[in-house]
């Protein structure tokens, strides 16, 4: 397994906005909600991790290559903060992870032969539904 990349804290950023929906009188005075900005092409990720990243089809990344995580699933802001800085590290693993190649097969001679056999018999019973005709 391959070891987990560190992020330095000085290569993200990380703002108090405030969050969206329900909350009571005190949805409008604090600021809860965590946006996140990394960027990817700055940052001192491996070459190859910043390639998978920006390549991902992933709608938080933008044009520029900025990771933005918007987090305000909870109350208080430490626990937006720490929730926006897991899915950043969980991003990063998942770019970080190599797919293993997959290396393509045939169908053996006998698998072949009993794929044949078994349509033909389904065609046979299907052919026997019909009409009886003299």
């Amino acid at each position: 397994m391959p070891e987990a990349i560190a992020i330095p804290e000085s290569e993200i950023e990380i703002t108090a906005v405030r969050a969206q929906g329900a909350g009571g009188q005190n949805v409008n005075k604090v600021s809860n909600a965590v946006h996140l900005r990394f960027d990817i092409r700055a940052s001192s990720l491996p070459e190859r991790v910043k390639e998978r990243l920006v390549a991902s089809r992933d709608q938080r990344i933008t044009r520029e290559g900025v990771l933005v995580i918007k987090a305000q699933q909870h109350r208080s802001l430490e626990r937006n903060r720490d929730e926006a800085l897991a899915r950043l590290n969980e991003l990063v693993a998942s770019a970080a992870h190599v797919p293993k190649l997959r290396r393509p097969t045939r169908p053996t001679g006998s698998s072949r032969k009993r794929r044949l056999e078994g349509k033909a018999r389904r065609g046979e019973i299907k052919r026997l539904r019909g009409r009886v005709r003299d």
